[in-house]
């Protein structure tokens, strides 16, 4: 693990430690780099992550503050979602209105009548391309879908157009990029990735979209509450 990655990591295990609704601060650049035994320029680039993803805030001339709020909540993060808007754009690559095949009719609870939209585009993250994005959305829902629209973020379009978003359910696979994926992605045939299975869900249940994404260049962090339930139900099984 980088330097960085590990201070990272370890100043957010130490922001979920101790339990207190006081504000807090972290301490200064220098203190921790000290501690750590890394550059300034080390800590830097970790607070740098620890602003992005919301865990603290840099007041000039006041300090590091942590953002309480995010120990109410799970903390996900992930190579995409702690990039700022204005590091990610979009390439389409195609975009069509069809009808549902019958494992989209039970996703997006359409019938074979109905029309959905299927596109697909490149994901840059500072200029270099590291996703192939292909989803589904029902019509019904989004009848002004276009590809100015497909290359931003389709969750605040999401929201623009007066819907709440409420659980975005997600599965990963490894996998090795084919020809036509290393083609767009820039890499060699066989390199690595992660296959990412997204689904969108609206509060009162209705699916909005599908993501079905390579990505060669992904990571993700997770810190969430210990599942006790879950422990016990595992421990049950044979």
């Amino acid at each position: 693990m980088k330097k960085k990655e590990f201070v990272t990591q370890d100043l957010l295990s130490k922001i979920y430690q101790e339990d207190t609704s006081a504000p807090r601060k972290l301490p200064p650049e220098r203190q921790l780099a000290e501690e750590y035994g890394v550059s300034r320029f080390t800590i830097r680039q970790a607070l740098e992550k620890l602003v992005s993803i919301g865990a603290v805030r840099i007041v000039q001339g006041s300090g590091i503050w942590i953002n309480e709020t995010v120990r109410n909540n799970p903390l996900v993060y992930n190579s995409i979602t702690e990039k700022r808007f204005d590091q990610i754009h979009y390439r389409s690559l195609s975009l069509r209105k069809r009808r549902p095949d019958s494992d989209e009719q039970q996703i997006f609870a359409i019938n074979d009548e109905a029309f959905i939209w299927e596109f697909s585009r490149l994901r840059y993250v500072d200029n270099i391309a590291v996703q192939i994005e292909t989803s589904r959305m029902p019509a019904q829902l989004f009848s002004d879908l276009t590809g100015e629209i497909i290359e931003r973020s389709i969750q605040q379009y999401v929201l623009a157009r007066g819907y709440h978003i409420s659980h975005l359910l997600t599965s990963y696979r490894a996998i090795s990029v084919n020809r036509d994926q290393a083609t767009l992605l820039g890499c060699k045939k066989g390199s690595p990735a992660m296959h990412i299975i997204n689904r969108g869900i609206l509060q009162g249940g209705q699916v909005y979209e599908i993501s079905d994404i390579v990505d060669i260049d992904y990571t993700c962090t997770y810190l969430i509450p210990h599942n006790p339930d879950n422990l016990r139900f595992r421990q049950k099984q044979r």
